[in-house]
């Protein structure tokens, strides 16, 4: 599997564990940015991030600030892109079993580190259910296109 990841300011002091994590599930990672705590506005590494996953069809992305709300919310602009906020283990799984997300984001204010861990080790070994789900996924890309 092969992950994008950025962050702002607020992600970036777990950002390293979270490599090390999905470096440890033999996950490719590419980093990128923020590389420091100086404060950076967080939109501009969700679009970065969002570009690359879809230029990138079979890859996924991880966006990380302090809450993980603003990230996700710029992300969502992106036709193509299904950021999903995740809190726990159960949040992603069915951000991939049921909504075929491909951006992770969650914040570094909220969770801790053993909590994100089973995050990525859900999405990681979830994926997609298809069948009724594929319907609404269709439903949610044409209501963007149109609206």
């Amino acid at each position: 599997m092969k992950f994008y990841i950025a962050n702002d300011h607020a992600g970036f002091g777990i950002k390293s564990d979270v490599i090390k994590i999905l470096e440890e599930k033999n996950c490719e990672v590419v980093d990128l940015g923020t590389t420091s705590s100086e404060r950076v506005d967080y939109p501009d590494f969700a679009h970065t991030l969002s570009e690359a996953v879809l230029k990138d069809s079979e890859s996924f992305g991880i966006l990380i600030c302090g809450s993980g709300i603003g990230m996700s919310i710029a992300a969502n602009r992106h036709e193509g892109i299904r950021a999903a906020l995740c809190h726990d283990a159960y949040t992603a799984k069915m951000a991939r079993a049921h909504n075929d997300a491909n951006v992770l984001c969650f914040g570094e204010r909220v969770l801790g580190l053993g909590t994100i861990k089973s995050i990525i080790d859900t999405w990681i070994d979830e994926s997609f259910e298809g069948g009724r789900h594929a319907k609404r996924i269709n439903k949610i890309e044409i209501e963007q296109k149109d609206g």
